[in-house]
């Protein structure tokens, strides 16, 4: 049965972001000739693209369709053309704008490992094998927005940088909640991770999602984890995990060190989530996490997947299609199993192809997987 119509903005951007976002519009046309699903996909301009027609990095009528919409696909913005703007009109503003007026306070980062691309990570295959984990990091709050902040002269000349770690209740719960209901549609396990010990953000961060687990989630598990232990537990048994949630400053280190546990920035996708309204929808914005890679922009060369995975993120958290987003993942893993490789991910042994070549093969794999 085919599901409700879901409207999804495509926001490609700058650099590899249309190549790889065309990709993405090709594993929609095949769920729509399946009648799996029907879409209404719209399209906008951000970032540098939108600077060279408008002259800002986001309009407002883009805005507001990204409001509108189900969830927005976001490919990637920025390129040395357009380093020397003004502050106000460079291309990274326009993301920051669609995360503030979207209100996206959780950023999602899975660190997935497919087995062909073990020996890409720098850690041993027996430590990554099979690896499938979620950082949950908070995304509006805490030491990068606190206040009071700043740069200031003392009186005996010297200077004093400022920066405030800041959390409410409100703030911890909301992103905790999130977690929780991660974890129930994973495997049922949330470790909270903070730095309780040496600061009292961290004690009220602790205590706060305790209560929440207490009253509306007993069925997960929960653990808490110091901060700095958590980084060095990624690196030695990183499978002991399946769902960390940590604020804004802990979940941007440990997000970037778990992502290097797979061995490819190239493969990793992202979503960013708001609140859920009254019909549990939430605003939501996915994206890979690589850049806009002007070098081998046009060419036809960039790695697709990690759109690709963000858009099986999409399927799975904003419009709840897991037997889908099953699908393009294992396609993923199945084009991967079979020695298709871009450039960025080339081993000994593997076949190089091109950005629409690695779309062919996961679409390949998809129609084999639908008739299974």
């Amino acid at each position: 049965m085919t599901t409700p119509n879901k409207k999804i903005l495509f926001l490609p951007g700058d650099g590899i972001g249309p190549e790889v976002m065309r990709q993405v519009a090709r594993l929609i046309e095949w769920l729509e000739k399946r009648h799996v699903a029907t879409f209404t996909v719209t399209e906008g301009l951000v970032g540098g693209a939108a600077y060279e027609k408008h002259g800002v990095a986001l309009t407002d009528e883009t805005m507001a369709a990204a409001l509108e919409v189900d969830a927005v696909m976001f490919g990637a913005v920025g390129g040395p053309q357009w380093d020397t703007l003004p502050f106000a009109v460079r291309p990274e503003r326009g993301l920051l704008r669609l995360r503030k007026e979207m209100e996206l306070f959780a950023n999602l980062r899975p660190a997935m490992v497919f087995d062909a691309l073990v020996e890409a990570s720098t850690l041993k295959p027996e430590v990554v094998q099979g690896l499938n984990i979620m950082i949950l990091r908070e995304l509006t709050g805490g030491v990068y927005f606190g206040e009071p902040r700043g740069i200031e002269t003392l009186p005996d000349g010297s200077r004093r940088g400022v920066n405030t770690q800041v959390y409410t209740t409100s703030e911890i719960h909301r992103v905790a909640r999130v977690g929780f209901e991660l974890a129930r549609k994973r495997h049922h396990r949330v470790c909270s991770v903070e730095k309780a010990n040496v600061m009292e953000s961290g004690v009220l961060w602790r205590e706060e999602v305790q209560k929440l687990h207490d009253a509306e989630y007993p069925d997960v598990e929960l653990s808490h984890m110091y901060a700095d232990n958590c980084a060095m537990q990624l690196v030695r048994n990183p499978k002991q995990f399946d769902v960390i949630v940590t604020d804004n400053l802990f979940g941007d280190l440990l997000s970037d060190c778990a992502a290097m546990l797979t061995g490819s920035l190239g493969m990793l996708p992202s979503a960013s989530l708001g609140g859920a309204d009254s019909s549990g929808n939430r605003k939501a914005l996915y994206e890979p996490v690589h850049g806009s890679a002007p070098d081998i922009a046009g060419k036809n060369l960039a790695n697709p997947l990690a759109c690709i995975l963000s858009f099986a993120m999409l399927l799975r958290y904003s419009f709840d299609m897991g037997t889908e987003a099953d699908i393009v993942e294992k396609a993923v893993e199945n084009a991967l199993a079979h020695g298709i490789r871009t450039g960025d991910i080339l081993q000994p042994g593997t076949d190089q192809v091109s950005t629409v070549q690695m779309g062919d093969a996961v679409l390949h794999e998809m129609d084999r997987l639908s008739t299974s």
